[in-house]
């Protein structure tokens, strides 16, 4: 695991939900601990912005359960449990899928394009946070063309936030899912639309037994770093 997420967003260009995504990361890392009060002024300082994109990131991780807004306090952070992401991935492995299967028949020449441009840029980028934008639009495509609302508004509540930002948290993500991807868009291009939400339901559950192991890890080196300094 790598050290502590660097909240400085510094002269790097300030991509659509950076800050949002700077503070989820550092409290999936246990940078932040659950209990902890998060500060609207001290993190807009930290990380070099104005208290707006603090407050509305703030919001968004509410929504997602990473934070609670509580009276006199503010934002705090909430415990997370092995049992929630869980839960997530499951429902997420078993309603993407399912959203695939639908969305194949209906992609255009152009979605499969742009699913093609999207994965080769994955693989050329050097930049995580490009990484993680792109990753979004992938998977955004992929489910593009369902024509079931209630299905998707499923999915989005779900999923919101924890896919995001895997590649920052996960020794080795990147390269797993861009061969992960590779299996996808070829059985999307053969028509194969079983094989593609089978290997889309394996992206996912990798991807979340990985995420609680590396989580489970850095609370473990966090446990021993405070039980040494004892």
């Amino acid at each position: 695991m790598s050290g502590k997420v660097d909240l400085k967003l510094g002269n790097r260009e300030m991509l659509p939900n950076s800050v949002c995504s700077l503070l989820r990361q550092a409290i999936l890392k246990g940078d932040f601990k659950p209990g902890e009060r998060l500060v609207q002024s001290e993190l807009a300082e930290q990380i070099g912005v104005s208290r707006m994109p603090v407050r509305e990131a703030l919001k968004t991780l509410e929504i997602e359960g990473l934070v609670t807004m509580e009276p006199h306090k503010g934002a705090v952070v909430r415990s997370i449990k092995k049992e929630d992401i869980e839960e997530i991935y499951e429902l997420r492995s078993l309603l993407e899928p399912l959203a695939l299967k639908k969305s194949i028949p209906k992609l255009t020449e152009e979605d499969l394009e742009l699913l093609k441009s999207y994965h080769q840029q994955m693989r050329e980028t050097d930049s995580r946070e490009d990484y993680v934008d792109i990753n979004m639009d992938f998977h955004e495509v992929l489910l593009s063309r369902c024509e079931s609302p209630r299905l998707l508004g499923f999915i989005e509540t779900i999923s919101h936030g924890f896919a995001q930002d895997t590649p920052q948290i996960i020794p080795g993500q990147i390269a797993k899912s861009n061969k992960e991807h590779e299996n996808i868009l070829r059985s999307i291009v053969t028509n194969n639309k079983e094989q593609a939400a089978n290997y889309l339901a394996e992206h996912i559950a990798r991807t979340g037994k990985e995420l609680i192991i590396a989580m489970e890890t850095k609370e473990f080196q966090q446990a021993s770093e405070t039980s040494q300094k004892r």
